[in-house]
C-alpha cells in the first residue's frame, strides 16, 4: 500500500470531521487498524492449522473447523474495517465535488462572481446530509459485526474445546482450539473498541443535529425580531 496516498486520506477525514470525528479516526486507526495488522493477524495465523481433534478420520477435522469456525476472525475484522471507512471517504470525495463545482463556475463567470461554496469543507446543505447519513452507517456497520461475532461466537469468547459429531467424524470426536485464551483477549479488546466507536458516532450525530437545531433556532428568532 502507498503509505503517502494513505496518509493524505486520513489527514482528509481529520480536516473535515469534528472533534468527536478525529477520536473516532484515532481510535479506528491506533486500536483497530494498527492492532489488525500487527498482531491479530499473527495470532490468526495457526488457526486452522493447529486445531487438532482426537481421530484420523479423513475429513472430520475439517468439517469441525468449518462448522465451529464458518467465518474467520481476521476476514470478519477485514471487511468490517472496510466498510466503516469507506462513508469517511465519501466525505472527502463529496467536499472534492464541491471545490471542482466551485472552480468551475469561477473559471466561467469570472474571480468576481458570487462564490456558490464559501467554505467547500463547512458543513451545510448536502454535505451535512452526507456526513450524518456517514456517521449512521458507521455505527449500523459497527452494530452489526458485533451481532454477527456474537451470533457465530457465542460471549465473543472461544472454548478451549469443542465436541464434535458431525458426518464423517465417527462418533464425538473432542477438537482443541489453538491459544484460546489470547484469541478471546484479542476478541474482547476489538469488541470493547468497536462498542467506543458506536458511542463516539452516535454522540457525534446528535451533536450535528443539535448544533443544526440551535443554529435553525437563533435564525428563526433573529427573524421574528425583525
Amino acid at each position: 500500500m502507498n503509505w503517502g496516498v494513505f496518509e493524505g486520506l486520513l489527514s482528509g477525514v481529520n480536516k473535515y470531521s469534528t472533534a468527536f470525528g478525529r477520536i473516532w479516526l484515532s481510535l479506528v486507526f491506533i486500536f483497530r487498524l494498527l492492532v489488525y495488522v500487527v498482531a491479530a493477524e499473527r495470532v490468526w495465523s495457526d488457526d486452522h492449522k493447529d486445531f487438532d481433534c482426537n481421530t484420523r478420520q479423513p475429513g472430520c477435522t475439517n468439517v469441525c473447523f468449518d462448522h465451529f469456525f464458518p467465518v474467520s476472525h481476521i476476514r470478519l475484522w477485514a471487511l468490517q474495517l472496510i466498510l466503516v471507512t469507506c462513508p469517511s471517504l465519501l466525505v472527502i470525495m463529496h467536499v472534492a465535488y464541491r471545490e471542482a463545482k466551485a472552480q468551475r463556475h469561477r473559471a466561467a463567470s469570472g474571480d468576481n462572481c458570487r462564490c456558490i461554496y464559501p467554505n467547500p469543507g463547512k458543513k451545510r446543505g448536502g454535505l451535512w446530509w452526507t456526513y450524518l447519513l456517514s456517521l449512521i452507517f458507521k455505527a449500523s456497520v459497527d452494530v452489526i459485526f458485533l451481532y454477527i461475532f456474537y451470533r457465530f461466537y457465542r460471549n465473543y469468547t472461544l472454548p478451549r474445546l469443542v465436541k464434535c459429531e458431525l458426518p464423517p467424524c465417527p462418533n464425538v470426536v473432542d477438537c482443541f482450539i489453538s491459544r484460546p485464551t489470547e484469541k478471546t483477549i484479542f476478541t474482547l479488546f476489538m469488541v470493547v473498541t468497536t462498542c467506543i466507536c458506536v458511542m463516539l458516532s452516535l454522540i457525534e450525530a446528535a451533536y450535528l443535529i443539535g448544533k443544526r437545531c440551535r443554529e435553525c433556532l437563533l435564525a428563526s428568532g433573529g427573524d421574528s425580531r425583525r
